[in-house]
């Protein structure tokens, strides 16, 4: 089971290793965005300091209606105890987690401040 929690605004967040190559690791507090269809978001300078291998381009239709275009890296992500290789999204943002990381997972979440988000696999 992962257990993050609620912040003050209200945002489901939970907190995530992820790693690059040479072994470097980082924590990262993502929030989870279910109008995301991706993995995982991570800023520039996260993606150039663990050294991701860049393995393409990708876009996105924001909700605002407009295009965006990311690079595309692969990552290792610790996922429930476990390394899972998955594709990280550079976006200059707050980093997001996205519904293909959450596939076959329960998510359960209160949404008041202070609240227990927890994310269980499936049987």
């Amino acid at each position: 089971m992962i257990r993050g929690g609620v912040n003050d605004r209200l945002e489901a967040v939970l907190s995530v290793g992820v790693g690059g190559a040479g072994g470097r690791q980082h924590s990262v507090e993502a929030v989870i965005d279910t109008g995301y269809s991706g993995f995982l978001t991570l800023p520039r300078a996260l993606t150039q300091m663990l050294a991701f291998l860049r393995v393409g381009r990708g876009a996105a239709t924001l909700a605002d209606g407009s295009e965006a275009r990311f690079d595309v890296y692969h990552a290792v992500v610790n996922w429930d105890g476990q390394p899972l290789a998955t594709q990280v999204d550079q976006v200059d943002t707050t980093p997001l987690l996205g519904m293909a990381m959450l596939e076959q997972h329960e998510l359960r979440t209160p949404v008041v401040e202070g609240g227990q988000v927890t994310v269980e696999p499936l049987p």
